[in-house]
């Protein structure tokens, strides 16, 4: 599992090991790290034209410490000074001592323009805002370079903290982070700037839980239901789906084609779509009875192509069993009954669907995805999955930390595709997973079968659900 924690965390595990340690020596660890993956990068490193943007502070003295160990492997290095005044004197005085050159921005860019590495060290994970206009056109000329370029712990303009980027930023190609990762390197539209990541461990001693963290194939194998001798389908867990409508029998049939794939033992469905959901999928239990009489289940889900079935939606609400409330549902559900449930609620909400729940642009919620899952989970009392490009699940209660998922593809942008993430879900839900656990497997799960249905071209949202088992053993398979 990969972790993240706040500023304020790092910043007292770094005191805490400081203290242990000769001064200077958290530093020259970090420094070693990140001139180790600058030289992977380069490939090589004598010869190659490396320029460090250099702000105040240890951010800048770390890179300053790296470009003194390319240095001395024969890079030609030169240090851009944005704030010479305030400049990490030692790690200026060892890129010295090494040959490295020192200069200020007054034409940085061109050289920039023709480095083969650019390290930036502008800014350091106690940042906030957008960059400061002295270092604009510096982040401008790296991204226009044909050097690559790679970030001192996050890229500088981003806020380590929340993911959100409110002005320019730097972009870079790879991101080296010391002692563990921050949630801005996991959540968009941060992530977006990182590039690939890379850990260096520094020795640092973090309490539990962290802000963040997110499933690795490991965590979601040991998370996944798996039948025992004695199982029976009614044992396993029975998911009751509430969906589709005259006008879209489509969701209906792509949730319980989620559902199939999930885990549990059953699925009933309810709804006008009992012909065409039968028509595809025969082995599902179908009524027209309401969801007061399907039967028993251990979990429901409902919304999807509901339309304005407003009615079932609050049956299905009012029930005393785990439910997942998606699209439709969302908007049909009435708040106070959603908050005063007393078994767990799943609501899965986009960033559209999310903002007319808080009642705010769904531009704040794309920007600032971090503070609109949790504000979410703590409004409705309910835990939320927030769908995007990196996937947020938050409980409401305090003390645990965000799950976040990367493992979809931009192809998951199809129609149907949040329908089959539904049916999955829930069905992991009445398999007997905890609200936050249903959600965290079922976004892994998903993003993974629409990679394998990809493969780097369009799919449709059947087809991800055809590739859930190949999902599926993949994760049990390489665990």
């Amino acid at each position: 599992m990969r972790t993240a924690y706040s500023v304020e965390t790092v910043r007292a595990a770094e005191r805490e090991l400081m203290a242990r340690l000769p001064e200077g020596a958290l530093m020259q660890r970090a420094a070693a790290g990140l001139a180790a993956a600058c030289a992977e990068l380069l490939g090589r490193v004598y010869g190659s034209r490396v320029v460090l943007l250099v702000g105040s502070g240890d951010n800048g003295g770390d890179a300053l410490y790296a470009g003194a160990r390319l240095a001395r492997r024969g890079a030609g290095v030169t240090a851009v000074l944005l704030s010479p005044e305030r400049v990490h004197a030692a790690g200026l005085a060892a890129l010295r001592r090494a040959g490295g050159r020192v200069t200020g921005t007054d034409g940085a860019e061109e050289l920039i323009g023709r480095a083969d590495l650019v390290v930036d060290g502008i800014v350091g994970i106690g940042g906030k805002g957008g960059l400061r206009p002295e270092a604009v056109p510096l982040a401008e000329a790296a991204a226009r370079a044909r050097a690559a370029v790679v970030a001192v712990d996050l890229p500088s303009g981003v806020d380590a903290d929340t993911g959100e980027v409110r002005g320019a930023a730097v972009r870079a190609d790879l991101t080296v982070t010391f002692g563990t990762h921050k949630p801005g390197l996991l959540v968009d539209p941060a992530r977006e700037h990182a590039g690939s990541v890379r850990l260096v461990d520094i020795g640092l001693t973090l309490p539990e839980p962290a802000a963040l963290e997110a499933l690795q194939h490991a965590d979601v194998a040991r998370l996944l239901p798996s039948p025992s001798a004695e199982s029976d389908k009614y044992r396993r867990g029975v998911v009751g789906i509430a969906a589709g409508s005259a006008r879209y029998p489509g969701a209906a049939v792509l949730a319980v084609s989620g559902a199939l794939r999930g885990g549990a033992g059953a699925v009933r469905y309810v709804g006008p779509a009992g012909g065409a959901v039968l028509a595809r999928f025969p082995e599902t239990l179908v009524s027209d009875r309401g969801p007061r009489k399907a039967g028993r289940v251990q979990a429901w889900v409902v919304g999807p192509g509901a339309g304005d079935d407003a009615e079932t939606v609050a049956e299905v609400v009012g029930t005393d069993v785990p439910v997942l409330i998606d699209a439709d549902g969302l908007r049909l559900a009435d708040r106070e009954a959603v908050r005063a449930r007393t078994a767990p609620t799943l609501m899965t909400p986009h960033a559209g669907e999310a903002a007319a729940l808080l009642g705010v642009a769904r531009e704040e919620v794309e920007g600032a995805r971090l503070a609109a899952v949790r504000e979410l989970a703590g409004r409705y009392r309910a835990t939320v999955l927030l769908k995007g490009s990196t996937t947020l699940v938050a409980d409401p209660a305090g003390g645990t930390a965000v799950r976040v998922n990367a493992t979809g593809t931009p192809w998951l942008a199809t129609a149907g595709s949040g329908d089959v993430l539904s049916g999955l879900t829930g069905s992991l839900l009445a398999a007997g997973l905890s609200a936050r656990d249903a959600g965290s497997v079922g976004a892994y799960l998903h993003g993974l079968a629409g990679r394998l249905a990809s493969r780097g071209t369009p799919a449709a949202a059947t087809d991800v659900a055809r590739s859930l088992p190949d999902a599926w053993r993949d994760v049990t398979a390489t665990a």
